[in-house]
């Protein structure tokens, strides 16, 4: 079981958020809170795998939250949800450790998968988002050197769905393979060009 803490300041999103999860057999929410000063508090004490974080909250914000619930236990993962995807929300919420970025028009399948793609270690973000990440990166280290690696050619292949914010599922389904097939092509590829994180491995295809 996943065991989740849902931090959002709107009753109403917190309930459909644990309407969502309650109905999954491997997702169990273990907590909610309205603040990020509450979160704090229940993420010491009730040790969420997941915590889904909202970023704009009265008195202590989702960025706050997030730097202390992972210097209190940084094997947490903490995932943010929120309706700001500039990259004013975006970065303070990566530099204080959090480990994806979905916006909450993503669809109810996506949220999902983000969540147990978090448990299991990955970085989820929405498509939109990680492009914005690449192409920032691309436009950075433009003339930079290329880095190489032998790469088949399935693996260019998914490598290149990567770079394009799909998802695990969406490869699969795009290149009429297993998911399982797809996790392991992935494992592959990040062996290969060093990478730590699907992030990084987009960055990587774009010459990042």
């Amino acid at each position: 079981m996943i065991r989740l803490l849902l931090v959002d300041d709107q009753h109403l999103i917190r309930a459909g958020l644990r309407m969502l999860c309650d109905a999954q057999p491997d997702l169990d929410v273990v907590g909610e809170a309205d603040n990020g000063r509450d979160a704090i508090t229940l993420a010491a004490r009730l040790r969420p795998d997941v915590v889904v974080m909202d970023l704009r909250m009265p008195g202590v914000d989702g960025i706050t939250a997030t730097s202390r619930i992972l210097a209190d236990r940084p094997a947490t993962r903490v995932m943010v949800l929120t309706t700001f995807g500039d990259d004013d929300h975006l970065y303070p919420a990566l530099t204080a450790g959090a480990c994806g970025f979905l916006l909450k028009d993503a669809p109810p399948a996506d949220l999902l998968d983000g969540i147990r793609r978090a448990a299991a270690g990955d970085s989820p973000f929405s498509p939109e988002v990680l492009r914005r990440l690449v192409e920032r990166a691309v436009h950075a280290r433009a003339g930079a050197p290329r880095r190489t690696a032998e790469l088949t050619a399935r693996e260019r292949d998914v490598l290149d769905l990567v770079a394009d914010g799909l998802s695990n599922t969406e490869i699969a389904d795009r290149l009429h393979i297993g998911v399982t097939t797809v996790k392991t092509h992935i494992t592959s590829l990040m062996t290969k060009t060093g990478s730590p994180n699907r992030v990084r491995l987009a960055l990587w295809a774009r010459g990042g």
